[in-house]
Formats: structure tokens, C-alpha cells, sequence
């Protein structure tokens, strides 16, 4: 029985049993469906070839492509006539897909009021909120000092608190390879090079004197903030085609919810569960070392 393990067999056979199938069932076209290629698709395959050749395809190129999209409709047909679409995820998340597709155009297109996109701001304020953008400047101590770290960090503070915020301090520190001072730099790129727990220090640091230590995962770090901006809830007037994209989302999702939830009084659902007394036996016998 070896043949019976070589692909090319089980192909064929595979084919045979569908074939047996369909016969059975008559044929999925039952010999009086047609199929009708309608003028707008014939523009829509040509359109799709123009599309991939930068060109409108002459009239032997426009048959092999409509003889193409018949031959599609024939093997969809005969495919959910055989129930090949049944519990295939991909077939079932595009249709659902389509379906919500759908109902969306009939849900309400009346463009939201001032009132309504000010009140979606006000709700969802970290939705909008411009990044924080930080200029700095810091003196880096490292691990390397053992247990002196923490007081050279106090040192260097008062040392720079004396000295004042213009005091120079290239060649302060214990890194080159950290820089020295950022300009503007949004507060995301500051927690990517120094860390959250850095950056985050930053923000309620006092602009304009040094402050610290502040820890990062390199060490210590006596810091000036030398400019903030940012941060803040900016005016509707400044981001309202993002307030409006966001506001009409949320209005869909929440026709879907609704629609779902009409859509679920017609359908009686019924989740079968396996009994504990059923999956005990399993769970002890899996549990049940091997002799």
C-alpha cells in the first residue's frame, strides 16, 4: 500500500471524492444558472488591467480576462455549492468584513458640530495632547563609582547650583558617548536615549536650574532644563481633522455595537461546554505520572 502515501495519488483522489460529490448533489449550477457578466464589470476588469499595464487592453486581452472572472464565478460556486467555504477563518473574516462594510453607509452621515467635537476633546484629551518637546543639558556620573556615586551626584549638584546655569561643563562628567545637551527633542527620543524614568524626572524638573540626580539606566545625572514646550491640550481649531476622524470612529463603532445587538435577538445561541466530569479524567490521567 505504499502508492497510497505518494501525493500525486492522494491528489487524485481527493479530486475523485469531490467529483463523486458534486455529483451527487447534482452539480452546483443545477443547469439553469447563468451567469451574466454585467457592462460595469466588464469596465471594472478592464479597468484592472489598465491599471497593471498603463494601457486598455485590446479585444483578445479583454476576452482572456473576462474568461478569467468567469472562471473565478464557476469556482466559487461550485465551491460553496461543495461547502468548501464553511469554517475557513479567512473567508469568514472577510465576509464579516464586507458585511460591516455595508451597514456602515447606512448609518448616520451628518458631520458633527463644534459642540459635539469639543466634548470628544474634552473626554479624550491624551488622544490629542501634543508631545512635549525638552531642550537639556547634564552631567553623567557612572556606575564605576561604587558607593561614592551618590555623593559625587550631590556634589556635582551644588557644585553647579553654585556655579550657575551658564556654567560650562564639557568636560564634566564621566561619558562621551551620551550627549552632553539635546535641543528640542520630543520626549519620546529623550526616554529612547536616557529612559522613561529619566524623562519622566524632566517634566516636573524647575526650568532653568540644575536639578538631580536623576537616574537613568547609565547612572546619575545632574540636569538643567533650559526649555519646555509642549505637552499641553492644544485647541479644537488646531486639530480638529484628527478630533473629527476620531469622533466618527467611535460613532461607527458604536452603530456596529448597536446593529450586533439588534442583530442578536433573531439568533438563538447556544454554547455547549464540556462538563468538568468529562475533562477530570483527562487532566488526572495527564497528571498521572508515566511508569
Amino acid at each position: 500500500m505504499r502508492w497510497l502515501r505518494e501525493p500525486l495519488v492522494q491528489f487524485l483522489l481527493i479530486g475523485a471524492v469531490l467529483f463523486v460529490v458534486f455529483d451527487l448533489r447534482g452539480g452546483a449550477a443545477g443547469g439553469g444558472q447563468r451567469i451574466v457578466v454585467t457592462p460595469g464589470q466588464v469596465d471594472a476588469v478592464a479597468a484592472g488591467f489598465r491599471r497593471t499595464w498603463n494601457r486598455p487592453p485590446n479585444e483578445q486581452e479583454l476576452k482572456a480576462q473576462l474568461d478569467e472572472y468567469v472562471r473565478e464565478e464557476i469556482a466559487v460556486r461550485e465551491a460553496v455549492a461543495l461547502g468548501l467555504d464553511r469554517d475557513d477563518t479567512v473567508i469568514r473574516r472577510r465576509l464579516r468584513q464586507k458585511f460591516e462594510f455595508a451597514a456602515e453607509d447606512a448609518f448616520e452621515a451628518t458631520p458633527p458640530t463644534d459642540a459635539e467635537l469639543q466634548a470628544h476633546l474634552d473626554t479624550y484629551p491624551d488622544n490629542f495632547r501634543t508631545e512635549a518637546r525638552l531642550s537639556l543639558r547634564q552631567v553623567h556620573l557612572g556606575p564605576q563609582r561604587g558607593h561614592a556615586l551618590q555623593d559625587d551626584a550631590r556634589q556635582m549638584l551644588e557644585r553647579l547650583q553654585a556655579a550657575g546655569p551658564d556654567t560650562d561643563i564639557r568636560t564634566l562628567g564621566d561619558s562621551r558617548l551620551l550627549p552632553a545637551s539635546l535641543e528640542n527633542t520630543a520626549l519620546g527620543e529623550v526616554a529612547r536615549i536616557f529612559g522613561d524614568e529619566f524623562a519622566g524626572a524632566l517634566l516636573k524638573a524647575e526650568p532653568g536650574r540644575w536639578v538631580g540626580p536623576v537616574r537613568s539606566g547609565y547612572g546619575l545625572h545632574v540636569v538643567i532644563v533650559d526649555g519646555r514646550e509642549g505637552g499641553q491640550l492644544p485647541a479644537l481649531a488646531d486639530v480638529r481633522p484628527l478630533v473629527e476622524r476620531d469622533f466618527l470612529a467611535g460613532r461607527r463603532q458604536r452603530a456596529l455595537d448597536a446593529m450586533y445587538e439588534r442583530l442578536l435577538a433573531r439568533y438563538p445561541v447556544v454554547i455547549e461546554r464540556r462538563s468538568r466530569a468529562t475533562a477530570a479524567p483527562a487532566s488526572a490521567a495527564a497528571a498521572e505520572p508515566a511508569r
